[in-house]
């Protein structure tokens, strides 16, 4: 499976690229991972939430580091998610900040049949790593993630099935 989006923050590409290549501030915008530690030699362990209140872990390496205009990984061979991406930095025109050009390919736990579950269930890959750098933009813009009662947890049907309707402040029980 393969997913593409594109972002602009407002903030120079030297910034977003140091934040971005500091692997261990991933979790604090992308929802499905518990953790990333930096292990050295530009290896990293990967901890990510599955279906079913699983876990799944890997290894990955950083195979081009062409910073500030481009960070690439790919797993290492074995891993339990096996996954390869790209990160593009580029400035934006007219001095508005960095677009930020991710693309990700990953093969799902359970092959075919796990992809349409996770579509099913709103863990459709390109949304994902949409409401991702919509986090990214967040933290680097405003130093966190905004949520309100009309949106708890993006775009993920299970969280939108839960939401209620907006309301005035003064009308909340």
């Amino acid at each position: 499976m393969r997913a593409r989006t594109t972002v602009t923050v407002n903030r120079p590409p030297e910034e977003v690229y140091a934040f971005f290549a500091d692997l261990e501030n991933l979790p604090s915008f992308m929802a499905h991972l518990e953790s990333v530690r930096a292990t050295g030699g530009g290896r990293s362990h990967w901890v990510a939430r599955a279906p079913a209140g699983r876990t799944v872990e890997w290894d990955a390496e950083v195979v081009e580091d062409d910073g500030p205009r481009l960070l690439a990984w790919r797993s290492v061979e074995g891993a339990g998610a096996p996954n390869a991406g790209t990160v593009r930095f580029t400035p934006a025109p007219a001095g508005q900040g960095t677009e930020v050009a991710c693309e990700v390919e990953y093969r799902p736990p359970g092959g075919a049949a796990g992809a349409l579950v996770a579509k099913l269930l709103g863990e459709e890959p390109s949304q994902q790593l949409a409401d991702d750098l919509r986090r990214l933009k967040q933290v680097l813009e405003t130093g966190e993630v905004v949520v309100s009662d009309g949106s708890p947890g993006g775009t993920h049907t299970r969280n939108q099935l839960s939401q209620r309707d907006a309301r005035p402040a003064d009308a909340r029980p």
